[in-house]
């Protein structure tokens, strides 16, 4: 088929999006000239917001750097950003910047040992609800030291494993058969049901494990990019910034689990599905397989992942460099020692962090925007007009609300700035500044479990080759999320109101 080229650059034009996407892109790129032009820079400012909001919440028709980028490209062309002020943006979160870059890509290399602590989790863990507060719990203590997609990321590996040997032997295979596990047809009807089953179990599972990366992501400096952002800002370091957490995300990840346990002794909302015997000695079987054939060295490559992540824990407690150079580290020790030194293979590890890495520039254009145009001054100072003891739990849920629609890194960019100018001008205090910086890196963290818009692990979980497997859809996805949402958003903003 032939296409002129005025078809062919429709086509092109951010790939296999939808045409109402497409057409929605191009009449944001039209429209905010006419409005600039018509109504000044303020409004435009604030229409631009919104579009790059109605990018990231369409996260899952198009990745938001291309039609984000788009809108940001623009903003500098019309002359709501400088070049200049996008660099600043950049150059002062340049920690973060490096944080996403080298510890995202340092344990990518940390895998092998990760998946397996979790298989061993599983295939020895009887219990469903004990299997399951301890999927939320490793994930919980992972995310706070690790990377949450990371982490996410090994959970899927797990689960993707694990449902395709049993696929495998579904169908009538051995292990070492090839086999193609998102075909069911050659599935016999005898393990139709104990594979849907087994859909179920896994959907809880991988679900409690998502949550719990969220629930150990906003404890520390290093769970979640907005994290490092909000230090940054604050000048806080590892150890202070867990402690100024604490009131509010120690309560927080205790009602996170204790509902983990009574969603799996209910059964509401989907969970509670228990893995078929069936299916458990099928896996128990390949596990044991698959160490009987592990080497000498596939053992040392575990002990040194073991003892390198010892060194990162130790690292960032003790704060002995920048985040990001620790991360470096931990890239050097890994490759270095694990026999990983060809450049492609290294190249892999970076290939996670970088999309989203290019994406956080583009928050930092759409943040000079704000900054030049003055966008969240009249709200800020609206908020800070109000009782200091209510600004806190304001704050949390302003930032709550948005990050559950948006994305939270790009909700807590925009806050934080806001609030640090609020303090550099004498409008707040320096203890004052640091519980609305509380409030907002919890607000940013905890409600955004609502929707997979606002936690990139959700969204990892989501569109990855696992989700249709397990049949985890958006909505389903959002239901199972729900409980959560209600109880740690609850606990955080009562937290919020009485501790801050």
């Amino acid at each position: 088929m032939t296409h002129t080229f005025s078809q062919a650059l429709a086509r092109n034009f951010l790939g296999n999006s939808p045409v109402w996407y497409k057409q929605a892109i191009i009449g944001f790129l039209i429209l905010n000239p006419v409005i600039l032009h018509v109504a000044g820079p303020v409004v435009t400012g604030w229409l631009l917001i919104f579009e790059f909001i109605f990018t990231l919440a369409l996260a899952l028709k198009c990745y938001p750097l291309q039609p984000g980028g788009l809108l940001a490209l623009e903003a500098v062309i019309i002359g709501l950003a400088s070049p200049d002020s996008v660099y600043h943006e950049v150059e002062s979160n340049l920690e973060v910047i490096l944080l996403l870059m080298f510890m995202v890509a340092g344990i990518y290399f940390m895998k092998g040992m990760l998946l397996w602590l979790f298989t061993k989790i599983l295939l020895r863990v009887r219990s469903k609800s004990l299997l399951s507060l301890m999927f939320s719990l490793s994930s919980a203590a992972l995310s706070a030291f690790l990377d949450a997609l990371t982490v996410t990321a090994v959970l899927i590996s797990v689960g993707v494993g694990f449902y395709a040997v049993y696929h495998k032997v579904a169908s009538g295979k051995h292990f070492h058969h090839e086999h193609d596990h998102s075909d069911d047809g050659t599935v016999g009807d005898i393990h139709r049901s104990e594979l849907d089953q087994f859909r179920a179990f896994l959907r809880s599972l991988l679900m409690h494990g998502a949550v719990g990366t969220a629930l150990g992501g906003v404890c520390t400096l290093v769970g979640e990019p907005q994290n490092l952002l909000i230090a940054q800002k604050a000048g806080w370091d590892f150890v202070e910034f867990f402690v100024l957490m604490a009131p509010i995300t120690m309560p927080v990840l205790c009602a996170g689990l204790a509902t983990c346990l009574l969603l799996e002794k209910s059964g509401w909302f989907g969970y509670g599905a228990r893995i078929p015997a069936n299916v458990l000695q099928i896996l128990t079987d390949f596990a044991a397989e698959e160490d009987r054939k592990r080497s000498r060295r596939d053992i040392t490559m575990l002990g040194v992942q073991i003892l390198v992540a010892i060194f990162l824990v130790f690292a960032l407690a003790f704060h002995l460099a920048e985040v990001g150079l620790i991360g470096l580290c931990v890239i050097i020790l890994l490759t270095a020692f694990n026999g990983v030194v060809e450049e492609h293979q290294i190249g892999k590890a970076f290939e996670e962090a970088l999309p989203f890495t290019a994406l956080l520039v583009v928050f930092f254009s759409i943040v000079s925007v704000i900054h030049e145009q003055h966008l969240f001054q009249p709200i800020i100072h609206a908020v800070l007009a109000l009782e200091p003891e209510a600004q806190p739990a304001v704050f949390f849920l302003a930032n709550g609300l948005l990050s559950a629609i948006s994305d939270n890194v790009f909700v807590a960019t925009v806050y934080i700035n806001e609030v640090l100018e609020a303090l550099h001008s004498g409008d707040i205090t320096r203890e004052h500044f640091d519980k609305l910086a509380v409030a907002i890196n919890t607000g940013t963290n905890i409600p955004s479990v609502a929707t997979p818009n606002g936690q990139a692990a959700f969204l990892f979980l989501l569109t990855s080759a696992l989700a249709p497997l397990i049949r985890l859809s958006y909505g389903r996805m959002v239901m199972m999320a729900l409980p959560y949402t209600i109880v740690m958003s609850g606990v955080g903003f009562i937290m919020v109101s009485t501790s801050l």
